[in-house]
């Protein structure tokens, strides 16, 4: 089996899962509650349409005793464990909602942005593997050059905009990009304002993701940690938070313009 995402591999990945299960006389459900994974991920795993995070990989292992066979045959991802199962969902989706709280989301960087954002990060890295992330993080944005799918919302904090990542010069290219797939109409744009005050996700980031053929997934994370959420119950809540933050937000023309008017206030600080 290539270690490369693709039908192909997600389809063999599957077929695996299954006949590994079926070989225990195992039900979906009780193999995901042997694994601690929900029947209907198991289910979207084994008909093709999406890979385990490394983590669910190794508890599928550990319950079926296949000696880490689910989590060699991943795909090779040169993201962190706990995103690359995101970056493979990402290509699939037909919607993709980005919430930012206080960085751009990754789908919307500039290089020079990540640049900034990677010589924060601790451990360092090294000139080759910072290299080799922007690359990887900018591979990411190639789903936009469909002018159409996957439709695109972000909702970012007004402190996403005011946060200096790499200086003036490199903020003012950061939002002048993202104003012009805004004016472009490749992304709907929404700000929350600082005036507003709280809002039902001033608590974190959130992506939600929906697809034609398979159920809504959402995606949360933290400091070196990140989890796919795919229970419908908690998924709903999300979007609903969702929906009641972008109900606060300024409006898609409104946000164009704040966001452009703070870009020349960078372009002026860098002069």
């Amino acid at each position: 089996m290539a270690l490369t995402d693709g039908p192909a591999h997600r389809n063999a990945y599957g077929d695996e899962l299954r006949e590994r299960r079926e070989a225990r006389g195992w039900t979906q459900e009780e193999l995901g509650a042997r694994a601690v994974m929900s029947r209907s991920h198991i289910a979207h795993i084994e008909a093709g349409r999406r890979f385990p995070s490394v983590e669910d990989a190794e508890r599928l292992d550990q319950a079926l005793e296949t000696g880490g066979v689910f989590r060699r045959f991943l795909p090779e991802s040169k993201l962190a464990s706990f995103f690359a199962g995101v970056a493979v969902m990402e290509p699939q989706a037909v919607m993709i909602r980005e919430y930012g709280q206080s960085l751009v989301p990754g789908l919307l960087q500039t290089a020079d942005y990540t640049a900034a954002v990677f010589e924060a990060h601790f451990p360092r890295r090294s000139e080759e593997e910072r290299a080799d992330g922007i690359r990887t993080r900018l591979a990411r944005a190639d789903i936009l050059d469909d002018p159409v799918r996957p439709e695109l919302w972000a909702l970012l904090d007004e402190a996403v905009l005011r946060r200096v990542v790499g200086g003036p010069a490199v903020m003012a290219a950061q939002l002048r990009h993202i104003y012009e797939l805004a004016a472009r109409q490749r992304i709907r744009l929404h700000v929350l304002p600082f005036s507003l005050g709280a809002h039902a996700l001033l608590e974190g980031p959130v992506t939600l993701m929906r697809f034609d053929d398979m159920a809504p997934l959402a995606y949360v994370e933290g400091l070196s940690t990140g989890t796919v959420l795919d229970s419908p119950a908690v998924v709903e809540r999300c979007l609903v938070s969702y929906d009641l933050a972008l109900g606060d937000a300024l409006s898609h023309r409104e946000s164009m313009s704040f966001v452009k008017a703070v870009e020349e206030e960078y372009a002026h600080a860098a002069r």
